[in-house]
C-alpha cells in the first residue's frame, strides 16, 4: 500500500478554550494529508478534477486516543488501498511528535464519479498504483 506522511502544527483556532483541539479538525488534518500522499503518487485532486474525476467522501470515522492541544507538531502517517475500480479507502495514523502518543486513528472511504456526479472508474493510472 502506497504511504506519505504529513506534518501540521495544532493552530490556536483549532482549539477550545482548555487548549484542546476540537474533533472536527482531525478531518480537516485528514484531508491535508490525503492531498499530499495523492501528490506523492503523482496526482492531485486537481489534476483528477481536470480529467473528469472526483472523489467525493462517502465514509469517514475517526478513532480518538489522546487529545492533541495548541502548539502540538503532528505526523499524519496516511495510506491509500484500491476497494474497487472505482472505490478508494485512506487510513490515517496520527502521533505527536514531542513524545511519538497515538492521538488518533481515522478512515475515509471515496467514490470516483464524473463532473455529474455519476459513478466512473478511477484512472487506470491511479488505480494501478493503488491496487
Amino acid at each position: 500500500m502506497p504511504d506519505s506522511s504529513t506534518t501540521v502544527r495544532v493552530r490556536y483556532a483549532e482549539t477550545d478554550k482548555m487548549g484542546v483541539a476540537y474533533h472536527a479538525n482531525y478531518f480537516v488534518w485528514f484531508e491535508v494529508a490525503r492531498c499530499d500522499l495523492l501528490r506523492a503518487l503523482g496526482s492531485t485532486y486537481r489534476d483528477l478534477e481536470a480529467r473528469g474525476v472526483m472523489l467525493p467522501v462517502i465514509a469517514a470515522r475517526c478513532e480518538y486516543r489522546t487529545p492533541a492541544r495548541y502548539d502540538d507538531d503532528l505526523e499524519i502517517r496516511t495510506s491509500g488501498a484500491l476497494l474497487s475500480p472505482a472505490r478508494v479507502e485512506f487510513t490515517y495514523a496520527v502521533r505527536r511528535n514531542a513524545d511519538g502518543a497515538a492521538l488518533a486513528e481515522g478512515r475515509t472511504v471515496h467514490a470516483a464519479v464524473d463532473l455529474q456526479g455519476r459513478p466512473r472508474r478511477l484512472p487506470a493510472d491511479i488505480r494501478a498504483v493503488l491496487a
